[in-house]
């Protein structure tokens, strides 16, 4: 099985390439540089490992949810790659991505979503290392955050949204967290692999990104300004 990974729903710009079970990744912190990387990026693995493009089996996207930005252009590069390749897509929940990295068999991804809001979702991993949602994502203020049945661990810049108030909310239940961690490509085609072995793989033209909320931005009432006159 041979996957193209692309993750850009964050600060981070992650690409990865995922063949027979080996996974080579370019992954930085690079706000506002995505689009000069991603492809390169691209090409630049698939020569490493010996693969053209048309020798794919299918791509992977991260499909959210995150910066609204970000989210469309890795579905944008995705589908225009898919489409001109007639390969399919594994759309892969963002917030699964991150939580591949967090700690124990139960996890907290959490992204700051900004507007004084997280994107949450919790996972439990299993015993090959992936993991799996146990509900439905969300939004919410950090501090009206539903509470979790069982102890877990976080992982996520939501940890750190304001001023650490979705730590404080989760109290006892929260095992440890790390606020600095953003997802990776590599763990997305290990999903990804998973996705395509269980046959979700779905053609490009219906893949969807998860925004789990539509406005970008506080109004100036919202913001507490006055309006212009």
């Amino acid at each position: 099985m041979k996957l193209l990974a692309i993750e850009t729903s964050t600060e981070a710009c992650s690409v990865a390439v995922y063949a027979d079970g080996a996974v080579l990744a370019r992954h930085e912190l690079a706000p506002r540089r995505h689009t000069q990387l991603v492809l390169p990026w691209a090409d630049e693995l698939l020569a490493e490992v010996g693969l053209r493009k048309s020798q794919l089996d299918a791509l992977a996207v991260g499909r959210g949810p995150g910066a609204f930005t970000g989210v469309r252009l890795a579905i944008a590069l995705v589908q225009g790659l898919a489409l001109a390749l007639d390969r399919p897509v594994l759309p892969i929940s963002t917030l699964a991505v991150l939580a591949m990295q967090g700690q124990g068999e139960r996890i907290l991804a959490a992204i700051d979503a900004r507007m004084g809001e997280v994107y949450l979702g919790e996972f439990a991993r299993d015993a090959d290392g992936l993991v799996t949602a146990t509900g439905e994502e969300s939004i919410c203020p950090p501090a009206r955050a539903p509470l979790p049945e069982r102890v877990v661990s976080g992982v996520g810049t939501g940890f750190g949204a304001e001023h650490g108030a979705l730590v404080a909310r989760l109290g006892d239940t929260l095992a440890g967290f790390d606020a600095s961690t953003l997802p990776h490509a590599a763990d997305l085609a290990k999903l990804a692999a998973r996705a395509f072995t269980r046959g979700e793989a779905v053609d490009a033209a219906r893949i969807e990104p998860a925004y789990l909320r539509d406005k970008v931005a506080l109004t100036l009432a919202e913001q507490g300004k006055p309006a212009p006159r």
